[in-house]
């Protein structure tokens, strides 16, 4: 028996990083596993590619209409026994050149996408009465301030929030909601993270990814495979008895 075997999963925003690390971890569990994501190219091309336990569709989770025709479409097609709130989007700017249209795609992505995303599968799971899993995607920054990064840290500071309201209410159906606070994780995004660095600190390119992952007391940046096996551990029976808890995959970042 695979840990996840029978299982229905949809994870948002996988169609590239770690939504598409979770989305290959649970299918070698055994899940069948959708990928929501708003460019459905690629989420079909991703798809394909880790084969045929695997679908895409497109979902745009600041929009409610796309949240619920996603949701629907997975839970009516083989039920939904797992959620994985991936999608999310990153900015800095010093607190006085934050701009209104970057605190509200922040949160409109990361918070607002996170809570009714939850919400909608969470109707699903209550109307099946089977229970589920629903793991959010938090981070480090969500646990402290940083001098440049005062809107996404919010951001993700609300999902641990909203990971603790939710896990305590919808336990009572069986629903376990839990998340996961990554460190510096290498990749497409943290090219992107760099580049805002290097041009808010004056950097040349690469020097603060060199800089984050000399301060990891592992010893390097983390990857997409570091976080799956948390993924994989909070979607399992193994975790039912845990609820509304954070935990940190960031190599030894930060203790809480």
């Amino acid at each position: 028996m695979k840990r996840l075997d029978g299982k229905s999963a949809l994870i948002t925003g996988a169609a590239r990083g770690i939504g598409r690390a979770f989305a290959e971890a649970y299918v070698r569990e055994g899940a069948v596993v959708t990928i929501g994501d708003i460019n459905i190219e690629r989420a079909r091309e991703t798809a394909a590619a880790i084969g045929p336990a695997c679908s895409a569709v497109q979902m745009d989770v600041t929009d409610q209409a796309s949240i619920d025709k996603a949701v629907d479409s997975v839970a009516e097609a083989r039920g939904l026994d797992i959620l994985i709130n991936n999608a999310a989007l990153f900015d800095l700017a010093p607190i006085v050149e934050i701009t209104r249209q970057s605190y509200d795609t922040l949160f409109a992505i990361n918070v607002a996408g996170t809570l009714f995303t939850m919400q909608a599968a969470a109707k699903h799971m209550i109307a099946a009465g089977r229970g589920g899993k629903i793991i959010n995607m938090a981070s480090q920054a969500g646990r402290r301030g940083e001098p440049l990064v005062a809107i996404y840290c919010a951001t993700k500071a609300a999902v641990i929030s909203l990971t603790q309201s939710a896990g305590l209410d919808l336990i009572k159906h069986g629903i376990n909601v839990n998340a996961i606070a990554p460190g510096v994780v290498d990749g497409e995004h943290w090219d992107g993270v760099d580049a805002k660095f290097a041009q808010h600190e004056g950097l040349a390119p690469g020097e603060k990814k060199r800089q984050v992952a000399a301060a990891v007391p592992f010893g390097r940046m983390g990857t997409a495979e570091d976080l799956t096996g948390m993924a994989v551990f909070l979607a399992s029976a193994e975790a039912d008895y845990i609820v509304a808890q954070t935990y940190n995959v960031d190599g030894g970042n930060w203790m809480s």
